[in-house]
């Protein structure tokens, strides 16, 4: 199993969603679980990531947040969060999605 924060250069949210990724796997009681950071440069780096707009979080390569529409762009990402729109999940979201993806 593989877990990816992807992320581009600048990102203000990258620093925030690797705590808040650690903080879900705490919970999960999968702490051992590493979390890859990878930074995309260009959009050749974006190719077979998954990737939505940073920042992303993928396990095995597939987006824990389906419903991010695929970007082949270097862009920012904004997702629905019970406060609004946010750039990255609330750690509640993410335990959740990282549950549903099977860890």
């Amino acid at each position: 199993m593989r877990v990816e924060l992807l992320h581009i250069d600048e990102c203000p949210n990258t620093v925030k969603a690797y705590e808040r990724l650690e903080e879900a796997l705490l919970a999960l009681g999968r702490a051992e679980v590493e979390v890859h950071v990878r930074l995309l440069q260009s959009a050749a780096d974006i190719k077979d990531t998954g990737f939505a707009g940073s920042p992303t979080i993928t396990v095995d390569g597939v987006d824990i947040f389906p419903g991010g529409a695929p970007s082949s762009e270097l862009a920012c990402r904004i997702y629905m969060t019970p406060r609004g729109f946010a750039g990255l999940p609330t750690t509640e979201q993410l335990t959740e999605a990282l549950t549903n993806s099977g860890i």
